[in-house]
């Protein structure tokens, strides 16, 4: 076994398998820009190592046992460092949290591609979000389990689905991507699959096994495949129709307006849910994921998140956001402005307007 571990990333080679497991339980494993560099180190490297044929990406577990420290796969990123940086040096600490981060999950979603590439599995055991999507979706296989609770949330904390979530988020079928945006509804792991944001549902109970396999070399196809049992019913399949229908128009007045005309549980559940969000950061993310359709690649969506994530970032509806949800956990954010009428397409312009040539983000 060889390691280059730090110690919130445990990065070894067991037999074929370059191994990525997230250390850091008491936050549910957020990622840090320690973590994000100690990744796309490991992965560097590993595209040159022929003994490693294929990425495990997991968590570790708790040795002491303790099962709340071991809850989740990846909560998200470092979101005490982004509100420290936009309320003290004007985001440059942010900034560089997201060139770099973006970075390791453009890395991961051309790993297999490039020369010397190697599949990668993600294990999205428990609470898998924002950063944590990040870094399981660029994986050909994603594996999702009874545990699996995957949701976007950023809108309530006045963010937006970033680390590539326009681009996966955009690529749903009927409209549910703008419906996950809005609402950061979470998603378990039978819904992961039928929504294809899980190439295979495991129980947790196996997760063990496939990885003792894959580490022995066999093929992740071969190994998940026989491994994977049919997942319960989607819940959320119920309201597929639904959702396309309220969540059709790329304007947030339009969907407002359509969830407030019709009189089903659904539609006022998930209204009074959208009431409670950022309106500047649920204008920001239907005008991401509207973009992102059209790019041409990945990169080109990274380039966009990374200019919106800066800005968004140094608004003041991230720190009241991170505040109420977060801190104080009064969950009361005074958002400003606080009506999506108070939002501009000329604000939202902004806020997608292209940098200098030179603070562009680029892909390693």
């Amino acid at each position: 076994m060889s390691e280059i571990s730090a110690p919130e990333v445990l990065a070894r080679i067991e037999g074929v398998a370059g191994i990525l497991s997230l250390n850091r339980p008491r936050a549910i494993h957020a990622l840090t820009l320690e973590m994000v560099r100690a990744m796309t180190q490991a992965l560097l490297e590993w595209r040159s190592e022929d003994k490693v044929r294929v990425v495990l990406i997991d968590h570790a577990v708790d040795p002491a046992g303790d099962p709340k420290l071991s809850r989740g796969f990846c909560s998200g990123g470092d979101i005490s460092l982004l509100r420290h940086s936009a309320l003290h040096d004007g985001g440059v600490a942010g900034r560089k949290f997201f060139f770099d981060e973006y970075r390791l999950n453009h890395l991961l979603f051309t790993y297999e591609s490039r020369e010397n590439g190697k599949p990668v599995v993600g294990f999205m055991d428990g609470i898998t979000m924002g950063g944590g999507v990040g870094i399981s979706q660029p994986a050909r296989f994603r594996v999702a389990t009874e545990n699996t609770r995957l949701a976007m949330p950023e809108s309530g904390i006045g963010l937006f689905p970033d680390v590539g979530g326009g681009w996966y988020l955009s690529r749903l079928s009927g409209r549910l991507g703008q419906y996950l945006a809005l609402t950061g509804a979470r998603l378990d792991g039978a819904e992961c699959v039928w929504a294809g944001l899980a190439s295979h549902y495991l129980p947790a109970a196996s997760l063990a096994q496939a990885k003792a396999r894959l580490i022995a070399g066999e093929a992740p196809e071969a190994v998940l495949h026989a491994l994977a049992t049919v997942p319960p019913e989607a819940r959320i399949a119920t309201h597929a129709e639904a959702i396309a229908r309220l969540f059709a128009s790329d304007t947030l007045e339009d969907i407002l307006a359509a969830l407030e005309g019709d009189d089903s549980d659904f539609a006022r559940a998930t209204l009074a849910t959208i009431r409670t969000k950022s309106p500047t950061t649920c204008k920001v993310s239907l005008r991401q994921l509207a973009e992102s359709a059209s790019l041409p690649d990945f990169a080109a969506n990274m380039a966009m998140e990374y200019r919106i994530g800066g800005r968004v970032m140094l608004l003041p509806d991230f720190a009241e956001g991170v505040r109420a949800v977060i801190l104080d956990k009064d969950n009361a954010p005074q958002w400003s402005p606080a009506t999506p009428e108070g939002v501009s397409e000329a604000m939202i312009d902004d806020i997608f307007a292209p940098l200098p040539a030179l603070e562009e983000w680029k892909p390693l």
